[in-house]
C-alpha cells in the first residue's frame, strides 16, 4: 500500500506535497507549458480533473514566495528534467518569478452588482496580500492613493485596470515580469448568461482581460484554465496572443486526468491491482486530444479512498 493518504478535496499542491497526500506527477506540465512559449493560454478541461490543483502546482514552482522550496518538487519529473549537456534546466526556473494567482470560482452571483462585488472582493484580496508594496518609496503619492481606492465595491473602471497596475507595481519591485494565473475564468460567466446578465458581464470583462492579458507591458506569461470555452469574439475581443487549447488539441492532453498507466500503477500501489478491469469498465472513456482512456481524479481517489468500492 503507498503510504500516501488517498484523501480527497487537495487542490493546493504545498499541502499535497508536505502531508504526503496521494499525487500523481503532473509536473511536466510545467516543462511543455513554458517550451510552449505561448504568451497567454486558455485550456478548458471539465470539472474534477485537477485544473486547480495544476495551477496551484504552477503557482509554487514559478513564484518568488517559493523560492527555494526544492522539497516541494524533488523527485518528481520537472526536478530531473536534464538539458542535452546534463545541466538539471528547469531547477533555476523555480522561484524565480513574481506571480499572481487568482480564482474566480467562488464568483457565483444572481445579479450583475452582486458579481462585480465579488470580483472586485477578490482583487481587493490580491492587493491586501501584497501591501508590503506601500513601504519605501516604490510607489509615489498618486499611485499610494490608487492603491488605497482597492476596495470591495470599486467601480468597474477601477477594478478594470486593477490586475495591471499591480503587475506594473511587482514589476517595479522585483525587476521581473510577472507570471499571472487566473483559474476558473467562466465561473461568473455561466451565472451571467443564467441569470439574465450576460451583456454587462461581458463588458466588464472584455476590458478586465484585455488590460490584465492583452495590453499589459508588466505581462511574462498569462495562463487561464475554466470549464468551457467563451466565444473569443465577446470577452476575448482583440485577443490575437490568446491560444485556446480544448479537450480536441493534442498539446496537454496528458496533464489534467490520469492515463491508464498511471491508474492502474496506482492501483498496483493501494494494493487494488486485481480490480483493475471493473475500474476500466466504470471509470475510464474520457479522450483528450489523441490521447483515449483519460480517467477523472476525483473517481479514481474516490475508489482508493474508499476502501477499493466502486
Amino acid at each position: 500500500m503507498n503510504e500516501n493518504k488517498a484523501g480527497l478535496g487537495y487542490q493546493n499542491f504545498e499541502e499535497v506535497r508536505t502531508q504526503q497526500i496521494f499525487y500523481i506527477d503532473k509536473t511536466d506540465f510545467i516543462r511543455e507549458w513554458w517550451e510552449c512559449a505561448d504568451k497567454v493560454t486558455l485550456i478548458t478541461r471539465p470539472r474534477r480533473f485537477g485544473k486547480t490543483l495544476n495551477m496551484s502546482m504552477t503557482e509554487c514552482f514559478f513564484s518568488n514566495k517559493y523560492a527555494g522550496r526544492s522539497d516541494l518538487f524533488e523527485g518528481l519529473s520537472i526536478w530531473e528534467e536534464k538539458s542535452p549537456d546534463g545541466e538539471y534546466r528547469y531547477r533555476k526556473l523555480q522561484g524565480a518569478f513574481p506571480v499572481i494567482f487568482l480564482s474566480f470560482a467562488n464568483v457565483k452571483a444572481a445579479t450583475y452588482q452582486e458579481m462585480l462585488f465579488k470580483i472586485t472582493k477578490v482583487i481587493t484580496d490580491l492587493y491586501n496580500k501584497n501591501d508590503y508594496l506601500l513601504e519605501g518609496k516604490l510607489l509615489n503619492d498618486k499611485e499610494r492613493r490608487y492603491y488605497q481606492e482597492i476596495e470591495p465595491g470599486m467601480s468597474s473602471e477601477l477594478a478594470t485596470d486593477a490586475i495591471n497596475m499591480m503587475a506594473c507595481f511587482m514589476q517595479r519591485h522585483y525587476g521581473q515580469k510577472v507570471i499571472i494565473i487566473l483559474d476558473e475564468y467562466d465561473t461568473p460567466m455561466q451565472d451571467a448568461w443564467i441569470s439574465g446578465y450576460w451583456e454587462d458581464t461581458v463588458r466588464f470583462f472584455s476590458g478586465l482581460f484585455n488590460s490584465t492579458f492583452k495590453t499589459n507591458e508588466y505581462l511574462e506569461r498569462g495562463l487561464i484554465t475554466g470549464i468551457t470555452r467563451v466565444a473569443k469574439e465577446s470577452i476575448f475581443t482583440g485577443m490575437n496572443n490568446l491560444n485556446v487549447i480544448t479537450t480536441t488539441s493534442n498539446k496537454y492532453m496528458t496533464s489534467f486526468g490520469f492515463t491508464e498507466e498511471e491508474v492502474f500503477t496506482a492501483l498496483d500501489d493501494a494494493g487494488y491491482g486485481e480490480q483493475k478491469e471493473k475500474v476500466k469498465r466504470w471509470y475510464d472513456g474520457f479522450t483528450f486530444g489523441v490521447c483515449a482512456d483519460i480517467y477523472n481524479p476525483w473517481s479514481i481517489v474516490s475508489f482508493i479512498n474508499g476502501g477499493g468500492k466502486i
